[in-house]
C-alpha cells in the first residue's frame, strides 16, 4: 500500500549505503541507522498483511453454488425445467367488485340519482394479491350484470350503508348465484366485508332486524380468536404464527360500523349458525362484544366486520393502522382470496373479460372532497 513513509524511505536508502560500505572499511563497524532497519521490518510486514487481506477478500466473494460442492469441485449441471402450471389452477383470476349506491363522497362528487361507486382500494386489494377486476354495477340492466358474474372468478362485498331497496336485492341475488356456483361444483369464493358482512347476516337469518348497534367508528382494534376454533382452510390458515399472535394483542385491523351482531345473537339463530363458523370477535369503544370474522362451514365465504383493505390503500381516517404488521394483514387477506378464486373452473372469453375489466374507467380522486375514501370509482 503506497504511503508517504515507503517513498521517504525509498529516499532515504541511498545515503545509508555510502555511510554503510565507509563504515564496513572502517576498523570500528558500527550498527546501522535505526531508519534503515525500519525499512527491512516494514517490506516483509506490508507482503505479509497484503497476502491476507487477498485471501479474506477471496474467502468472502467465494459463492458456493448449488453446481460446486463444497470443496469448490465443478459438479456436472443440470438446469431444472420450471415445472408445467397447475392444470386445476387458474391463474389468471378476475374478481367481481359490487358497487355502491352514491359517489362515496355524499354527493360532492356526482349527485346523479343513478351513481354508485367502487372504492378504489378494494380495487388495488384485489390487484395487489394477482387478480384483475371486473365491476358489477348493481343498477344497470339485471341481464348485464349477471352476464358479467359469468366472466369472474369470485365476488367481493364492500363496506357501506345501504340496506334496502334495488342494492338489498342485488346483493341478495348474487349471493344465492355464488351458491348455486358452489354447489355445481364451481369453487366460487365471496368475500363480504362490513356492510357486507351485515347484509349476509341478514339474508341468511331472513331478518331484517336481526342487526345491533355497535360503537366501533373509525377505532384501530385487535381480534380475539374464539377458543379452540380451527383456522385449517379459513382466511387465517397461512398466516405467520408471529403475526396471529399479534392480532389478539397489537390493534392492527380497522373497524368503521356502528352496527353488527353480538356471538349471542349470532348462535341463537339457527341459520347463521348452521351456515358460519365464528372466528374472531372484537370490542367496540363501550367495550360490547361483536362478531368480527367468519367463515362458511361449506362454502367458499368469507365475512369481515373490520376492513382488511384499508391499512395499506386509505387514509383519511385516523384509526386505520399502518404499521408494517397492519399492512402484512392486509396482504394475506388478499392472498388468501386470490388463492381461493384461483381453484374456480371458469374460464370466460378473453376479449369479453378485456372489454369488461375496470381499466375501462378512470378513478376519481376524492380525499379532499370527503372524509372516507382517498379515491373512488364512480359509474353513472
Amino acid at each position: 500500500m503506497p504511503s508517504p513513509s515507503l517513498s521517504n524511505s525509498s529516499s532515504t536508502t541511498a545515503s545509508p549505503s555510502h555511510s554503510s560500505a565507509s563504515s564496513s572499511a572502517s576498523s570500528d563497524p558500527s550498527p546501522p541507522p535505526p531508519s534503515d532497519m525500519w525499512n527491512y521490518l516494514w517490506i516483509p510486514f506490508l507482503i505479509s498483511l497484503s497476502k491476507e487481506l487477498s485471501s479474506a477478500k477471496a474467502q468472502s466473494t467465494t459463492i458456493l453454488l448449488p453446481s460446486s460442492d463444497q470443496n469448490n469441485a465443478t459438479l456436472s449441471v443440470s438446469i431444472p425445467r420450471c415445472p408445467s402450471p397447475h392444470a386445476n389452477l387458474n391463474y389468471r383470476p378476475v374478481i367481481g367488485i359490487l358497487s355502491h349506491p352514491g359517489d362515496g363522497a355524499s354527493g360532492r362528487l356526482n349527485n346523479a340519482t343513478n351513481a354508485s361507486y367502487i372504492a378504489a382500494s378494494y380495487v388495488k386489494f384485489v390487484e395487489s394479491a394477482g387478480a384483475r377486476v371486473i365491476p358489477l354495477i348493481y343498477n344497470e340492466p339485471e341481464e348485464i350484470l349477471f352476464q358479467k358474474l359469468k366472466l369472474v372468478n369470485g365476488v367481493l362485498y364492500t363496506g357501506g350503508r345501504a340496506k334496502t331497496g334495488l342494492y338489498f336485492e342485488i346483493v341478495e341475488k348474487i349471493f344465492k348465484k355464488i351458491l348455486e356456483k358452489n354447489d355445481a361444483g364451481d369453487h366460487f369464493p365471496l368475500y363480504a366485508i362490513c356492510l357486507g358482512f351485515e347484509l349476509l347476516t341478514m339474508i341468511i337469518s331472513k331478518d331484517s332486524e336481526i342487526l345491533e348497534s355497535f360503537n366501533a367508528a373509525d377505532q384501530s382494534s385487535t381480534l380475539q380468536f374464539i377458543k379452540n376454533t380451527s383456522i385449517e382452510g379459513t382466511v387465517f390458515q397461512r398466516f405467520p404464527p408471529v403475526l396471529l399472535k399479534k392480532l389478539s394483542t397489537d390493534c392492527l385491523v380497522m373497524q368503521n360500523h356502528r352496527y353488527g351482531i353480538s356471538p349471542e345473537t349470532l348462535e341463537d339463530n339457527l341459520e347463521l349458525s348452521k351456515f358460519f363458523k365464528v372466528l374472531t370477535t372484537s370490542a367496540d369503544e363501550d367495550n360490547k362484544v361483536y362478531v368480527s370474522t367468519v367463515q362458511a362451514f361449506n362454502y367458499p365465504v368469507s365475512a369481515f366486520q373490520w376492513h382488511p383493505e384499508k391499512n395499506a390503500f386509505e387514509w383519511g381516517l385516523s384509526g386505520i393502522p399502518h404499521s408494517e404488521d397492519a399492512i402484512q394483514v392486509t396482504q394475506h387477506v388478499a392472498n388468501f382470496f386470490v388463492s381461493e378464486a384461483r381453484k374456480s373452473m371458469n374460464r370466460p372469453p378473453a376479449r369479453k373479460v378485456l372489454d369488461n375489466l375496470i381499466y375501462n374507467y378512470s378513478s376519481t380522486y376524492c380525499g379532499k372532497a370527503g372524509k372516507g375514501y382517498d379515491e373512488v370509482y364512480i359509474f353513472t
